[in-house]
């Protein structure tokens, strides 16, 4: 039976894949600060769902996930749905760092944990996917700190990808890039484009898991945007005028 551990359960994307990874018959840990909402998921399987309150900007977050892999006799795949994204043209300060540490040192924190995890067990494979963001192909001047540690993100499983090779790990790597879903995150009442809704962005995500996709941009018309402005030149891009 397949088990997986997904970091950032209680909303939005993470929620979603959880339900799907539940009706395919994996059995799965659910992790996040809201325990409350860990718990309703913990009700659609009982005997199948594990869970455990992690909160990874904390120092302890990576022994409470290995508390909760432990508790699972351990894992094939860890999903990293955990993070925050705030517009922030007036450049709040408070807002750029928060945004810096869990998306930047928080994920480090546990994606450094599983990754040690699956190394110290050469013999099995492992999966680490991380929902990063289409925001981390290109600087948006309207939210600096997500673009710029969603990059890092990027570049960071990237990084290990290919440490993993050196090393001859058998650990695959999957990088997930959505554009605009209708989560918590964009609960800002501004109207963003191309809104997509959670379930069919989770649908896609667990494709890409299951194929063990090395990335997916979500979804076509993404895959087009980013084709598009990947190309612009820098001088070019500079100019935009992009609101959202």
């Amino acid at each position: 039976m397949n088990k997986a551990v997904i970091v950032g359960a209680t909303s939005g994307i993470g929620s979603e894949v959880a339900k799907l990874l539940l009706d395919d018959g994996w059995t799965i840990g659910v992790a996040g600060r809201r325990e409350d909402r860990l718990e309703e998921l913990r009700r659609l399987a009982p005997d199948r769902v594990f869970m455990q309150t992690i909160d990874i900007c904390r120092d302890d977050a990576p022994d409470r996930l290995q508390e909760l892999i432990s508790a699972m006799g351990g894992i094939d795949l860890y999903f990293h749905a955990s993070g925050v994204g705030k517009q922030n043209p007036n450049l709040d300060t408070e807002i750029e760092l928060d945004t810096l540490y869990t998306n930047g040192l928080g994920f480090v924190r546990m994606i450094n944990m599983v990754y040690k995890y699956f190394e110290q067990i050469p013999d099995k494979a492992g999966h680490i996917a991380i929902i990063s963001s289409i925001a981390g192909t290109k600087g948006i001047g309207v939210a600096p700190a997500y673009s710029a540690t969603k990059r890092m993100q990027s570049i960071y499983l990237e990084s290990l990808a290919q440490l993993a090779h050196i090393k001859h790990l058998n650990i695959k790597f999957t990088d997930i890039l959505p554009g605009f879903v209708d989560t918590d995150l964009l609960n800002d009442q501004k109207r963003y484009p191309m809104l997509m809704k959670p379930q069919n962005v989770a649908r896609h995500i667990v494709r890409a898991i299951k194929k063990k996709k090395r990335t997916a941009i979500i979804d076509w018309r993404y895959r087009l945007v980013v084709a598009v402005w990947r190309i612009f030149p820098l001088c070019w891009w500079e100019r935009l005028k992009i609101r959202n």
